[in-house]
C-alpha cells in the first residue's frame, strides 16, 4: 500500500485556509471525503456549516465526526484518495468538553495528556493510509493569551496538537488574508 501525503492548513480565523485546503484536495484528485468535526449546538454554527457544505463539491463524500477521527481514517483511508479534515481545533474543542473529559475530578494535566494521546494516534493513522490527508487547523499562538483558565489550557493543547501534526506533516501551509505559503519546507532550508 502505497502511503498518502499528510499536509497540514494553519491560519487564523478567516483566514481562508478552508478553501485553501479545498482547492488542495480538488488538485490531489476527485474523489474527496470531506471530514466535518463541528458539533452544530446553535443558530450561529448552523448557518456556518451551511454555507461550508454550499462551497464544497456535491460529489465529495461528507462525514461529520466530532470526536472519532482516527476511526474514520481508518475505515476511509484505503476506499478514497483524500481526506479532508475540517478542523482540528474543533476536534480538539470537542475533546476536551466532551463530557467523559470534563467529569468532576478529572485533571487539567489528565486531559491534556489524553488529547494529545489521540492527535498522536491521529498522526500515526495518517502514515497508515493510502489517502493524502489535509487537515485544517487555526494557528492560536498569535492572539492574546486568554484571560480565564479554560482558555489558556485550550491555547495550550491547540498549539501542542499543531506541532504535533506539523512533524508528521510532509507540507505545512500557513494562511494569512488568503495567502499560502508552504513554511516546513522553508524551516527545513534554515537549518542547512
Amino acid at each position: 500500500m502505497d502511503k498518502g501525503k499528510l499536509i497540514l492548513v494553519l491560519g487564523g480565523a478567516k483566514s481562508g485556509k478552508s478553501r485553501f485546503a479545498e482547492k488542495l484536495a480538488v488538485n490531489i484528485s476527485s474523489d474527496v471525503t470531506y471530514v466535518a468535526t463541528a458539533a452544530v449546538l446553535d443558530d450561529e454554527m448552523a448557518r456556518k456549516v451551511a454555507l461550508h457544505r454550499a462551497s464544497r463539491p456535491q460529489h465529495w463524500q461528507t462525514i461529520e465526526e466530532t470526536t472519532n477521527l482516527v476511526d474514520v481514517i481508518k475505515e476511509h483511508g484505503s476506499r478514497t484518495d483524500v481526506i479532508l479534515i475540517d478542523c482540528l481545533t474543533l476536534w480538539l474543542s470537542n475533546l476536551l468538553l466532551d463530557a467523559n473529559n470534563t467529569a468532576s475530578g478529572i485533571s487539567w494535566a489528565d486531559k491534556e495528556s489524553f488529547i494529545l494521546s489521540e492527535v498522536k494516534k491521529l498522526a500515526s493513522a495518517t502514515v497508515e493510509t493510502r489517502a493524502a490527508i489535509i487537515v485544517v487547523a487555526n494557528e492560536v499562538s498569535l492572539g492574546l493569551i486568554p484571560d480565564n483558565r479554560l482558555g489558556r489550557a485550550f491555547r495550550e493543547v491547540a498549539g501542542l496538537a499543531n506541532q504535533v501534526i506539523a512533524d508528521y506533516a510532509d507540507e505545512v501551509y500557513l494562511i494569512v488574508a488568503g495567502i499560502p505559503m508552504e513554511i516546513k519546507s522553508l524551516a527545513f532550508q534554515n537549518l542547512s
